[in-house]
């Protein structure tokens, strides 16, 4: 039997940071909202991705919600950047401090959301048969959350083990002993081939595309940096809030062109020293000029050239056909050393490209490669692809899927024209995954649901007409009125 259709103010898809900020702002709002969960717990991507070396490359201080300073406050973190199952505890910390298990449906995926013209609300619908009518949904689905499995042929003959680090095994993978090939060098890659390399009788590390990647020099949380932040948190969080990318780094005003190149290369070596996301503040231009950012890409194919002692596989491993930057950088420890293992084996597949896999292993153009395990670190279908999953149709049934058959397009990465009340939290078209996501998602969710007072700053009388009218209009969600002239269009 069907189940009945339950009516609530709001559906949220997604218990990640997003979802389970959302719900608790609806609910400061008085407004009903269940969120529904695929996986078994709360925690998003940091729920799913369980790697070796998972960790955050934003620093844990700026890493965490702003909207509580008792949370702030109380929470106590051990290094520099957390660690995934630090984060984890984290979150599930939230989600019990703050009673919201309550209203998440765990183990549960949202297969459809339509919109139903004549009672103005969205009809949802779950792979469990829940039927949910409600007058908004939003759309915490996460950014790089639809793990993308490469189609290389004969994969489905492989006779080992294989994985994706977006769907890591929660009890853990122990290579020991194993011949292990990795196919990507991306992010999770980069923070997990160090770590497997230790077990590894022998890793094979498949590259495409060389990343730029900068030294975390991660340690313990320096107390006194801790004490310093907590006792002014509200400016520091201000800062963050108002910085271009979410969080605050020493930030250069002069071009790279302008100075000497000894104080450039000082410059240089000091972000390098200190480590992390802020070596691209380095220079103003180093975004902008061409020829400004040449010389950070120097520096970094330098540092790897001084690093990886076959001059072969450190020139396979430098970047050179992007601008430092261009790309989100990564941050590791000893990414790059690891290379200078014996056990380890660059494969440059610009020069010889994978050809299948076979049930022993992977052949390319020139070689084969025998293999016990392969692990995919070949990422996601980003910004769209969570949300594609899903059956989403709008005004007279109009799908997301036509509607972006071109391209995402949507207003400030938050709304789509003609999907009332859909929001999407760091959506296309934002600044999202080249931003602190946990800034970019309460900036989004508290555009969504403002708090009091929030409407007489966003809502002057010249807009009126897409703002709450009711005398409760403070505890209101907004509604989503956009046109396609306010669109922004996104990247796939």
């Amino acid at each position: 039997m069907a189940k009945a259709t339950a009516h609530i103010d709001a559906v949220i898809v997604g218990a990640g940071f997003a979802g389970l900020y959302t719900l608790h702002r609806l609910r400061g709002l008085g407004l009903s909202a269940r969120v529904f969960e695929a996986g078994s717990g709360v925690g998003g991507t940091w729920y799913w991705n369980r790697y070796p070396g998972a960790r955050c490359d934003v620093e844990s201080m700026d890493y965490s919600y702003s909207f509580s300073d008792e949370l702030q406050q109380e929470w106590r973190w051990t290094e520099r950047y957390a660690s995934q199952p630090e984060i984890l505890s984290y979150i599930n910390h939230v989600a019990d401090r703050f009673d919201l298990r309550r209203d998440v449906q765990l183990e549960t995926r949202v297969t459809a959301a339509v919109f139903d013209d004549a009672t103005t609300r969205w009809a949802i619908e779950t792979d469990r048969g829940d039927r949910v009518s409600a007058r908004f949904c939003v759309m915490a689905t996460g950014c790089l959350s639809d793990a993308q499995v490469p189609d290389i042929k004969g994969r489905e003959t492989f006779a080992g083990r294989w994985y994706h680090t977006g769907r890591w095994p929660h009890e853990g993978v122990d290579f020991t002993g194993q011949r292990v090939g990795v196919i990507g060098t991306g992010s999770s890659a980069i923070q997990s081939i160090p770590i497997i390399a230790r077990q590894a009788a022998h890793l094979f590390v498949f590259q495409r595309t060389p990343n730029y990647s900068v030294p975390a020099r991660n340690a313990p949380l320096d107390p006194d940096y801790e004490r310093r932040v907590k006792a002014g948190y509200a400016e520091f969080r201000r800062q963050a809030r108002e910085s271009r990318v979410g969080f605050v780094v020493e930030r250069s005003e002069e071009s790279a062109l302008a100075v000497a190149p000894a104080a450039r290369q000082r410059e240089y070596e000091k972000r390098w020293s200190r480590g992390g996301l802020g070596f691209s503040a380095a220079y103003a231009d180093l975004l902008t000029s061409q020829e400004a950012n040449d010389t950070a890409a120097r520096f970094f194919r330098d540092k790897i050239r001084g690093i990886v002692r076959d001059a072969s596989v450190a020139d396979a491993l430098c970047p050179q056909d992007y601008p430092l930057g261009t790309k989100r950088l990564c941050v590791d420890t000893e990414y790059y050393a690891t290379f200078n293992r014996d056990n380890v084996t660059l494969v440059d597949l610009r020069k010889t490209p994978i050809e299948a896999i076979t049930p022993h292993g992977v052949r390319t153009r020139e070689a084969g490669y025998e293999v016990d395990s392969l692990v995919f670190a070949t990422g996601f279908d980003a910004m769209t692809g969570a949300l594609l999953n899903i059956d989403i149709r709008g005004r007279a049934g109009r799908t997301l899927k036509a509607t972006w058959a071109a391209g995402p397009r949507t207003y400030l990465g938050i709304a789509i024209a003609g999907f009332p009340n859909l929001f999407t939290i760091t959506g296309p078209g934002s600044p999202s995954v080249l931003s602190n996501m946990i800034v970019s998602i309460e900036q989004h969710v508290d555009w969504i649901a403002p708090g009091p007072g929030t409407w007489a700053r966003t809502c002057p009388a010249s807009r009126a007409s897409s703002c709450p009218t009711s005398a409760a209009s403070a505890s209101t969600v907004r509604s989503a009125t956009t046109s396609p002239q306010k669109a922004t269009r996104g990247s796939r």
